[in-house]
Order: C-alpha cells, then sequence, then structure tokens
C-alpha cells in the first residue's frame, strides 16, 4: 500500500516527516494522511519520490522498483514537470477588463484550464488568448496566457491593462519615470512597430494583471 511505501522510503532515506512537510511544501496533515492510509494519492508524490530517492511510479503503484534508474544525461536536454496543477478560468478580453468588478462575477467564463503557476491569491488567476497582430512575432494570435491580477507590475514585464473601454489589452510595460505624487508613470509598448504606444501621462489606464505564463500550439 502507499503508507506502507512512503513509510519505507522516508525510514531508508533517514528522513523525518518535517523534513518532508519542508522541502516539498505540502502540509504535515497531508502527509500524515498519506502516511496513515486515510487518503491515497496526492499532486505532491512525484516531488517526495524525488526528495526521498525513490522511483516515482514504484511509490504511486507499488510497480517495478524503488531504486531510482540512472538515465544517460547526454541523451536527454528535458526534465519531468512535478509540479501541481491548479484549475484556472480562460476569459475573454471583455471580461478580462472588468475582472474583480461588480461587472464580472466569475460565474460564467469563456471555460477552464490548468496551470502550474501557484499565486498568493489563487483567485486572482486566469487566462486568456492573444488575438490580433500587436504582439508579433513574439506572441501570435491563439497562444495563451496566464495572468496574475495580484502580481505588481514591474519593467519589462508583460501586462493585460485596460485604458477606459470594457475591452482589456495586452501588452509591454515600460517604466517612463514618476509623476508628482511618485507614483509611476509607464507605456504600454505593442512589440509590432505597426501598432501605437499608449502612456500613462496621456491616457488613463489601469493594469489588470501581468502575464506569468505562455504557452503556444504548434498543432497543425
Amino acid at each position: 500500500m502507499l503508507k506502507d511505501r512512503l513509510k519505507e522510503a522516508r525510514k531508508n532515506a533517514k528522513k523525518s516527516q518535517q523534513d518532508v512537510v519542508d522541502a516539498i511544501g505540502i502540509t504535515q496533515s497531508a502527509l500524515s494522511q498519506l502516511e496513515t492510509g486515510r487518503v491515497d494519492s496526492s499532486s505532491h508524490l512525484a516531488a517526495i519520490a524525488k526528495f526521498l530517492g525513490v522511483d516515482a511510479y514504484w511509490l504511486q503503484t507499488g510497480s517495478g522498483t524503488s531504486k531510482v534508474e540512472n538515465k544517460d544525461s547526454s541523451f536527454t536536454n528535458v526534465v519531468i514537470n512535478e509540479s501541481p496543477l491548479y484549475k484556472i478560468p480562460v476569459l475573454d478580453f471583455v471580461q478580462a477588463g472588468i475582472f474583480h468588478e461588480s461587472g464580472y462575477d466569475g460565474v460564467n467564463p469563456k471555460g477552464e484550464t490548468y496551470t502550474t503557476y501557484r499565486s498568493c491569491r489563487p483567485d486572482s488567476v486566469f487566462s486568456l488568448e492573444v488575438s490580433g497582430l500587436s504582439m508579433s512575432p513574439e506572441f501570435a494570435p491563439g497562444d495563451k496566457l496566464v495572468v496574475d491580477s495580484a502580481k505588481e507590475p514591474y519593467p519589462g514585464c508583460y501586462v493585460i491593462a485596460q485604458n477606459g473601454s470594457h475591452e482589456a489589452t495586452f501588452k509591454k510595460y515600460r517604466v517612463t519615470g514618476y509623476d508628482e505624487h511618485g507614483r509611476e508613470t509607464f507605456e504600454l509598448v505593442p512589440l509590432n512597430p505597426d501598432f501605437p504606444i499608449m502612456n500613462s501621462i496621456q491616457h488613463e489606464i489601469r493594469i489588470i494583471g501581468v502575464v506569468v505564463e505562455h504557452l503556444r500550439s504548434f498543432g497543425k
């Protein structure tokens, strides 16, 4: 059973429950439930296996051997992403423009997707699909973005912003200075030079969130 394999692996690695908690980020309660058999699955199992030096498939299923096979590191140039997944809403640019306002209550998103990104405020994270060519060639229509509305913008980051209309826009954030109150003045810069730059001095701009992930599909 998972609980037996987990306790065996931890004992052989000479690690305490607290060692696992501190290294993985799992809660003490969640780890205890795994070791007592109250739960038999967790998104943290792969990370726990790696920390304890055992095979992740063996830990989760009991099949195979607990020994981690040595692999030819000269062959591979990728690693498995063992981060847990979090569900987030997919919004259109109108919904993004009124995110966290009374005009959008979060009940009817365009869809749902998953991300490994973890925010200090999980309910502040959403996804958008790029439309238009203002951010080409780095961002193409159809690319997926993950946005954190709890994250403060910083020079050179990409942001979702609103300039008075209900629809949001996607641009690069460039600081230009400070106003008389010590607040940053900034520009929203398209990567495609055929589109105009927006300036916070000339336009009333509200930053909705910072882009934290970019996903592109290469399907035909």
